[in-house]
Parts: C-alpha cells; structure tokens; sequence
C-alpha cells in the first residue's frame, strides 16, 4: 500500500480543502494510505469515522506562512511540511504533496529527503496545454533561479524520463527554449547546454516559446528564472483572454446567444487551463516523491495532486533518471 504523507496546515485556507481533498482522493482512489501532518484537533474535526483506517495522523503545531523566507524551513523542526518531509526521509512514507510555502517544500525535499544519483539539481515541472489534445512538460519552472549549462542537460534527461514514465510517450521530443529555432541563437547559457543536450537521441534542437503550445514538442528544457515568468505569464494571459471573452459577450445579444451555444467549448477550455486539474508540480530529482501544490488549491487540486503522487510512486521513474544518466553522461 502506498503511503503519502499531505501537509494538511500549509495551504492559504487553512486544514479544510486540504483534508476534504484528502477524502475525496481516499474515495476515488483504493491503494493508498493518508499520512496528514499538521494540528491533530483541527484534523480530526473534519475527519469521518469510516475513514480512520486509511488516514494516519502525525501531531506537527508549527506552520510556516507564505511571507517567511525559505531559509526557516531546516530550523523549524515541528513545522508540518518538515515533518511530512522526514516521514519520506525516514521511509516511513513513499512521497509528500503539500500546498504550503512552496520555496520551504523544495528547500527541504531536496536537503532531507536528497538528491538522485547524479542529479546536481532538481527541477520543478509542469505541464502546459497544445491544441492537438496533448500536454508539453516544460521544467525547471521555479526550483532554480540561476542554472548551468549541466543542469540544463539533467533537466532534459528528467523531463525526458517524466515523459516516458507518467505520459506514456514513447519516443518523446525533447527541446531547449531559445529566441530562435537556429542552433545558432540563444545566449550563452542555452548555446552551452545545446551542445550537452545533444548527447540525447530525442533532443530535437531550440524550440521558442509558441512551440509549448502547438504540441510540436514533448518537454521543454530552461533555467527556472525563465519557466517561471513564461508559467506566470501564459496564467495572466489565460485568464485575461477569459475575462475579455466575457467582457465581449456581454456587450450584444447575439453575442449571449452565440456564447450559450458555445457553453460545452468554453467549459473544455477552462478545464485545460485550470491548475486543479493537475494538483500540482512535481519536483523531479529527489529520492522518493514530492508533489508541491498551489497554496489556493481548492479539495479537486489536493486530490488531484495526490493522484499525481500515486503514479509518480508507481511508475519507479527515479531508477530510470539514474539509469539514463549513466547512459548519456
């Protein structure tokens, strides 16, 4: 059975939607065993009795907010996420999802739980929509602000593995992000990290940022100062194409009309863009499991997220990293 330990305090709405998420993932999903890691009293008030064999509760009173830098995280021992984090470095749980401070999640991850055999960083992930009914992994989005050109060539060795392991691709192309197709453009990092990347046979070259989104590509390779802005910016595009819809619609009855009948186009849209969907980032890298969530995640997002833990732990893709590593290094 797997065992998943949830930071059930860290979230921006407080224990509900992270526990209520927690239930709704124990329903849908059979084989795994909730370890909840946070303040016992509020946990268990929003706990079912008929769920008390599947949920395990570990007493944490600590929590670190959003607004405390990262670096508190190793000091402050009896915080949820430090303690839902020893549990998968004691092997006492197989991963960890949480939606609280992200930077303290990845911070921990990595220096207790440890890195991969050759991995020198690890990378947060994520998946983008296309318009050809498939998604483009694109990583590191966050984990790492400034990178070398070897922590690119590892990025594209994991986000080739994700790709092979959990979207079940089996020849997946992979392509570094540049300001142009050419091999010869980019700036001195990714013209670096191009001749590295080329030591993969799925390496298909520089791909630019419209790439992403037109499916051509299967996982895309950048520093996470750069997957960051491009995340932060296709969400505020996103959201405001919808509110500009919106806007427009409401200006004429046709319009109304037209959007009633297009009401089944405009729902599929919102599910592809919508983070609750996916629940989460994985952090690709570290020993074991690390899912790190939105700190407004509705209970979808958290049993969504949990999802995403399960296939991660199930599809062994770290002894595949470390493999592949050997391989092309």
């Amino acid at each position: 059975m797997i065992r998943i330990a949830i930071d059930a305090m860290g979230g921006d709405f407080g224990p509900y939607p992270i526990i209520e998420g927690t239930l709704l993932a124990l329903r849908e999903y059979k084989n795994f065993v909730a370890i909840l890691v946070g303040e016992k009293e509020k946990i268990t008030a929003h706990i079912p009795k008929k769920y008390y064999d599947r949920i395990e509760i570990v007493e944490a009173n600590d929590v670190i907010s959003m607004d405390e830098p990262a670096t508190e995280a190793l000091k402050r021992k009896e915080s949820s996420i430090y303690k839902a984090v020893e549990l998968v470095r004691n092997k006492q749980a197989d991963g960890v999802v949480s939606a609280g401070h992200s930077g303290a999640t990845m911070s921990l991850a990595t220096l207790r739980m440890g890195r991969l055999k050759n991995i020198s960083r690890p990378a947060i992930a994520t998946l983008m929509p296309t318009y050809k009914n498939k998604k483009t992994l694109v990583l590191d989005v966050g984990a790492n602000v400034d990178c070398k050109p070897e922590h690119l060539f590892e990025f594209g060795v994991m986000g080739e593995a994700y790709a092979r392991a959990i979207l079940h691709i089996t020849e997946p192309k992979v392509g570094l992000l540049s300001n142009g197709e050419e091999d010869s453009k980019g700036n001195e990092l990714t013209k670096n990290t191009f001749v590295l990347l080329q030591k993969i046979p799925s390496f298909i070259g520089n791909v630019e940022g419209n790439n992403i989104f037109d499916g051509s590509v299967d996982v895309v390779v950048c520093d996470g100062f750069t997957g960051n802005i491009l995340l932060k910016t296709s969400e505020g595009v996103a959201d405001a194409i919808s509110k500009l819809m919106k806007k427009n619609i409401k200006k004429s009855p046709i319009s109304i009309a037209g959007a009633l009948m297009m009401k089944k186009v405009f729902r599929a849209l919102k599910k592809e863009i919508d983070y609750s969907e996916y629940g989460g980032a994985p952090l690709i890298g570290v020993k074991g499991c690390a899912i790190v969530s939105h700190g407004k995640s509705t209970p979808k997002a958290i049993k969504n997220a949990i999802n995403q833990a399960i296939g991660y732990i199930q599809s062994d893709i770290n002894t595949y990293i470390e493999k592949r590593l050997e391989e092309v290094k």
